[in-house]
């Protein structure tokens, strides 16, 4: 099954996820019941900051094949300061990364898609204040 890309345009282009009315929980990727407060919490569109911190990361030496070109790189899982958590890529300074360390959510190339070469974009983050 083929996943239709714009489906998830909101959230690849802008940080748009959700936030539970009733308890103010922040949701991304965006979900359509609050986890908290069940069928009493009224969810509605959210757009993220894209400011948070390294909550932690690894290393890639050995990625899957569409991503050779880009290795070494470092996947990490960012605490966004409204909360929620992303898994995402950090670029820049692989070498002098640290948890905990203040990122920002960026617009950047992620990969080269089929032999017509179609160039899929979307968020990474940056470290910021170094």
């Amino acid at each position: 099954m083929v996943v239709r890309t714009w489906r998830h345009f909101d959230e690849r282009y802008n940080l748009i996820g959700t936030k539970c009315k009733t308890c103010g929980t922040v949701y991304f990727p965006a979900r359509n019941v609050c986890a908290n407060c069940r069928r009493k919490g009224e969810i509605e569109p959210y757009k993220l900051s894209g400011k948070g911190k390294i909550y932690t990361y690894s290393l890639i030496s050995a990625p899957p094949e569409e991503f050779e070109l880009g290795a070494p790189y470092v996947i990490g899982i960012i605490e966004l300061e409204e909360g929620a958590k992303i898994t995402a890529q950090i670029d820049d300074e692989i070498e002098n990364i640290e948890i905990g360390m203040p990122v920002e959510a960026t617009f950047r190339r992620i990969s080269e898609d089929g032999k017509d070469g179609v160039i899929k974009y979307g968020y990474k983050f940056k470290p910021v204040g170094k």
